[in-house]
């Protein structure tokens, strides 16, 4: 039963990626995104995930913020933005990815942070907001 079920997710995670990358994300090579995650789609172009990522159950990738379209109009912002997730970037379980975000390689995006602002290579990153909590050599 345990292989079984093992397979099952196995071919659902690759839907996951083939669904995404079939809206117009830009998705590399060994993906991992949960059948749990959630990328916003609104502007699939956006949304740029690198090799090796890995986004656990309950992340959200979002590039775009439709606050801006309030009773004043904002002529200075359109509600768009960009995500970029470079090589071996993993997202924790609830973390949320905000617009105009880049995050570097090898960094590791705690459970539950809130990311607004880019943030570098070979760190660890947490909170809410979310900054580096520590710096790290990746193995190789």
């Amino acid at each position: 039963m345990h292989k079984i079920k093992y397979l099952l997710g196995k071919y659902i995670r690759k839907f996951v990626v083939s669904y995404y990358r079939l809206l117009g994300v830009s998705i590399g090579n060994n993906v991992f995104i949960s059948h749990h995650a959630t990328i916003d789609t609104t502007y699939p172009k956006s949304i740029i995930i690198e090799d090796n990522v890995y986004i656990t159950s309950g992340a959200k990738i979002i590039a775009h913020d439709h606050s801006v379209y309030r009773h004043i109009p904002f002529n200075e912002d359109d509600g768009t933005g960009t995500v970029i997730l470079k090589k071996n970037v993993f997202i924790g379980s609830g973390a949320i990815v905000l617009r105009n975000v880049m995050i570097g390689e090898n960094s590791i995006v705690a459970a539950g942070a809130v990311v607004t602002k880019d943030m570098p290579a070979n760190c660890i990153i947490a909170g809410n907001p979310a900054k580096v909590v520590k710096y790290f050599v990746p193995k190789k």
